[in-house]
């Protein structure tokens, strides 16, 4: 996924930061409001984790003005602020989750992976692509019981073919999945990575539409 985060704490968005990167995601990390709406504006994301105590302001404001101009990315929001008032406000004004800090990277990462599964449609841990049997919360996949080792970004990569079965995924939004903003990216990075899963998982898995992108193999939708 590419993931915003909006933290000005230096500490603990670091913390975070490199927390979601080893899970295989994309992080850009801004430490204002007004940056925030910058990247939003020039980017889409599948993910916000938003402080609420911002050098510029409140995030609900931020959160508000996102969810009136339409946008449903999904939002957890990482705040100190702890008392029930605070929590209700956040999540009426339309955040999906409300982790108190501090918090535990670890039970981070599940939120995150709770939410990827809401917003794409499939609140069920466990698939079954073709033979293989996929387990989102574990990041494990394995074949007729033998276990198949993915790496982070490999993991990342496929996951966004299972969260968009059939759809047609440009190099450029592969790209976003795995990369931060300002990141360099060498030229043939996502075909190295499709080699990769296709040896691991089998070539029909992920098909090639020369010019346009890749999908996920029709056998496995």
């Amino acid at each position: 996924m590419r993931v915003l985060l909006v933290e000005d704490t230096l500490g603990l968005g670091e913390a975070v930061r490199d927390q979601i990167s080893d899970d295989g995601h994309a992080v850009d990390w801004v430490q204002t409001l007004s940056q925030a709406q910058a990247s939003v504006q020039s980017t889409q994301y599948d993910l916000i984790l938003l402080d609420l105590m911002l050098p510029d302001g409140h995030g609900v404001c931020f959160l508000k003005q996102l969810r009136s101009s339409g946008a449903v990315t999904p939002v957890i929001i990482l705040s100190a602020l702890d008392q029930v008032s605070e929590r209700i406000a956040g999540l009426n004004a339309g955040a999906d989750d409300y982790l108190i800090k501090p918090f535990d990277l670890f039970e981070l990462s599940a939120r995150v992976a709770a939410v990827a599964r809401r917003y794409s449609g499939n609140p069920n841990p466990v698939l079954q692509v073709g033979d293989l049997s996929i387990d989102l919360t574990g990041h494990s996949i394995s074949r007729k019981g033998d276990s198949i080792e993915l790496t982070a970004r490999e993991w990342a990569l496929f996951e966004g073919f299972i969260q968009h079965p059939g759809a047609l995924l440009s190099r450029a939004q592969l790209e976003d999945r795995l990369y931060a903003f300002g990141a360099e990216i060498e030229s043939n990075t996502i075909e190295v990575y499709i080699s990769r899963l296709r040896k691991k998982l089998g070539r029909e898995v992920i098909v090639t539409v020369r010019g346009m992108g890749y999908r996920l193999g029709s056998y496995a939708a």
